[in-house]
């Protein structure tokens, strides 16, 4: 299977553009194999947190029409992409979401940022669950940003029976991330590690992209550089979960047969 990692940069508080970047970047990724694109954290409004908090129309809902291309590139390629922005949530506050679009363009599964960090906190409501989906019989498991400060998200994530470790980031130039955090997850727990990072100045900082793929060794398997609009692309030796034995019908007994008499 094929993995992408996207990245790009996002217009700030502009959703219908951001999410035709990716309608652009699912269609690329696709034609170089990849079955998944993952995004950056918060590709859909930029990492603005003033902006959000500021203008709440840039909150999207699960079925929001705004995300129309990327339901329609998903189904085209019939791939899926792993999407993140502020998303509205059964409270008040929205949440730092991955919204998981299958290759039908329906939705596998949301995620809510579990460890929201700083500025965060003050803004969005932390996530209660861990995120989990199947593409192809493969076990994804889903975090963003500084829930990989964790260590428990990778190792729940292993003893779940993942196999890929997918996550969405805005990490900026200097973050010891990229050597201290992602490969040290994939070489602790065993795991193929998916990192999409943004590109651009954001409330972060200066973000340079450098989205990357790591194998179960810790070792780089892709990079996207700092290219923006930008795919680090790899091929993931997996092996899908086999599917459940079939219980063979029962046979009926025989009826024992008359024989006759020799004569």
């Amino acid at each position: 299977m094929r993995i992408a990692a996207a990245q790009f940069t996002p217009v700030p508080g502009d959703v219908e553009a951001n999410a035709g970047v990716m309608r652009d970047l699912i269609g690329t990724a696709a034609g170089r194999g990849a079955r998944l694109t993952v995004f950056p954290e918060l590709g859909l409004t930029g990492y603005a947190l003033g902006l959000i908090a500021r203008d709440p129309s840039v909150v999207v809902s699960e079925d929001d029409p705004r995300l129309g291309p990327v339901r329609e590139a998903c189904r085209e390629t019939g791939t899926a992409a792993v999407v993140n922005g502020a998303v509205r949530t059964g409270g008040g506050r929205p949440a730092i979401t991955s919204l998981v679009i299958g290759p039908g363009g329906d939705l596998l599964t949301r995620y809510d940022k579990r460890y929201p960090h700083g500025p965060e906190v003050d803004l969005f409501t932390a996530g209660t669950r861990d995120g989990r989906f199947t593409l192809d019989g493969v076990r994804f498991a889903l975090a963003v940003c500084y829930d990989n400060r964790v260590p428990a998200v990778a190792e729940r994530a292993r003893a779940d029976g993942c196999a890929v470790y997918a996550a969405s980031s805005a990490l900026e130039s200097g973050n010891d991330s990229f050597d201290a955090v992602y490969p040290v997850r994939a070489r602790d727990n065993g795991l193929y590690v998916v990192l999409a990072n943004a590109t651009g100045v954001n409330d972060v900082g200066d973000c340079r992209g450098n989205s990357a793929v790591w194998g179960p060794d810790g070792s780089v398997l892709a990079t996207a550089g700092q290219e923006s609009p930008g795919l680090a692309v790899a091929e993931l030796m997996l092996r899908p979960d086999p599917p459940p034995p079939r219980t063979a019908p029962a046979r009926r007994p025989r009826r024992a047969e008359q024989v006759s008499p020799p004569r």
